[in-house]
Order: C-alpha cells, then structure tokens, then sequence
C-alpha cells in the first residue's frame, strides 16, 4: 500500500556534471553539465570544434575527463559491466573494410546474450541490396547505416550516436528517425550529436547546445524556441509610419521596426495578439497593408543566437 510519499524522479540514464577535458594549454570541454533521461532523445548541438564529439567519447569511456562527474547508468563510463548496456555508434571507423554488413552484425549479436535480428536490422535499414558486400565498397549513407545497426544490435538501454544521419538521403534518413523513435519507445535513452537543426526539433525531447565546452542552453526544443526566440510578423505599407503608437497597443516585450522603406518587422512573444493590434492600428490610421506575413522562428534560430554565424573551420 501506498504510504502518499511522492515517487522519487527517475535516475538519469546519463549525467554529468562539471566535466572539464584539455588538451595542453588548450580547453576543449569546460565544465559542462549534461542529463539524458531514461526512454527519452537527448540531442547535444553545437557548431564544429564545440566539444560534441569529446564530451561523448568521455561518456563512452573512450577517453579520460581531467575533472568532473560522469555517471552512465549510474555506473562509471569504464565500467566493464555496461559493455552489455551501452550501444556507441562512432563518426568513422568500426569495420574492417573486406567485413560485409551482415558478417559484421552476426559477430556483433554474437556478443551479446539477447540481440536484435541481423535481418530485422538489415531490412530496417535499407541494407538487404548490399548486405554481403564488403563495406570498403558501401557509400558513405550506408556505411552510416550500418553503423547504427551496429550500435543497436545488442539491445542497450543507452546509445550514443555521434552525427547518425549525415551523408544520408531523404529517405535514410526518414528510416533512422523512426528507428530513433522506435528505441524511445521502447525505453531506450538515446544520446545524439547532429548538425541538422530540423532533425533535433523533429526526434528531440531534450536539447542542449554547447560551444566552446561549455553548455549555453537546454530544454526541450519548443520551450527553447519560445523563450529564446521571438515571434515575428512583416508587413508592407507606405514609408516612414510613425511608430510609437504601434508599439504603446503591442504586447508587453514587443518592438516595431521599419526594415526598409515601407517594411515593417514587429516581434512580439505573442503573435496572434500582436497581429490583431497591427490591423486595428491600421485601420485607425486608413491604411491599408499588403503582405502581411508570420514568421515563427525555429531552433536552428536559437542555434545562430547562441553560437553566432561566424564560419567554423
């Protein structure tokens, strides 16, 4: 029976906390803090040279951190009883290249005790055509794809998957997202780099986008977008309007602004409110306005926010 104490929260299936990595004199992690819960997708962004591939190889226990927590199903990453828990899809390598796709995922589901199909994967995957070709000769989407068989096949409650879907078409890359979806689902807390902005706001319940080591924020995708990014709406009338009283009738936060000659850009946290202020403006004013426009912004917004637009080598 019940006692009406409340549930205690689920540990995470990740967590780190303060997590710090140099190289020499050069900081590449620095004090980041990361949770990805159990059955859910955490997606970690940030632009080339943020710290998204160190930060997982730590995670993995591929290397050291120099300070921090790190707590993978609440055990240490070199823990050698997570073999069986974990599932690690790197950015390159993995396969001996005269290996094909099905040797290489019969061998993998050999080492475990209750493993996925190799031909439910292979199928999955689009990999049936080229299942017994040696990998050397796979396209770089399919090698991509092999490696996420790979890192699924023995069933792991964790996976860390470090950039799943790039060089993928359209259509690999629908597949992989519903075997994302799938492993949430299923309980499974997956852990993903990406650059593709529209995949994190698609797959992810969690983001966290980092630069230069360091966690700059986090949250689940839409409330990132609402707090972070306001809400835009254009229009097109005569130049030089007068302002002021436009602004005193929006929204508290809003601004109104004149682009160009005869474009008006106002940003308001809410929309649909400040659209219905603009047309009441300008009916009092006996204009009429043409091409009014809303422009709710995305996460790959917040992203450039955040990081900037500077080019990254």
């Amino acid at each position: 029976m019940s006692d009406g104490a409340p549930t205690p929260p689920a540990m995470p299936a990740l967590s780190v906390s303060g997590l710090v990595k140099r190289y020499g004199e050069r900081t590449v992690v620095d004090s980041l803090d990361l949770d990805a819960a159990q059955g859910a997708v955490t997606a970690v962004l940030g632009p080339n040279g943020a710290g998204k591939t160190t930060t997982l190889e730590i995670c993995e226990g591929l290397r050291n951190a120099d300070l921090g927590s790190i707590r993978v199903l609440g055990q240490s990453p070199r823990d050698p009883t997570l073999r069986a828990r974990v599932g690690v899809m790197l950015q390159e390598g993995g396969v001996y290249g005269s290996v094909s796709a099905v040797e290489a995922l019969t061998h993998a589901a050999a080492l475990y005790e209750s493993p996925q199909g190799v031909s439910d994967l292979v199928d999955a995957l689009g990999l049936a055509e080229v299942a017994t070709v040696p990998s050397r000769r796979l396209s770089g989407g399919q090698r991509q794809r092999l490696g996420v068989a790979l890192a699924i096949v023995g069933r792991p409650e964790l996976v860390f998957l470090d950039e799943p879907t790039a060089g993928l078409d359209p259509q690999s890359r629908r597949a992989v997202w519903e075997l994302i979806a799938s492993l949430r689902d299923a309980g499974v807390a997956v852990v993903l780099t990406t650059h593709y902005l529209e995949e994190a706001e698609h797959l992810a319940d969690h983001v966290v986008i980092m630069d230069h080591g360091r966690t700059l924020a986090s949250g689940h995708p839409h409330d990132l977008v609402s707090s972070v990014a306001s809400r835009t709406l254009r229009f097109t009338a005569e130049s030089g309007l007068h302002l002021q009283g436009l602004e005193k009738r929006l929204p508290h936060g809003s601004t109104a602004v004149e682009v160009s000659p005869g474009t008006y850009l106002v940003t308001s946290p809410d929309l649909s409110e400040a659209m219905g202020h603009v047309s009441a403006w300008c009916i009092d004013l006996g204009i009429n306005p043409t091409g009014i426009s809303s422009e709710q912004r995305t996460l790959e917004d917040v992203f450039l926010d955040l990081t900037g637009d500077d080019l990254r080598p």
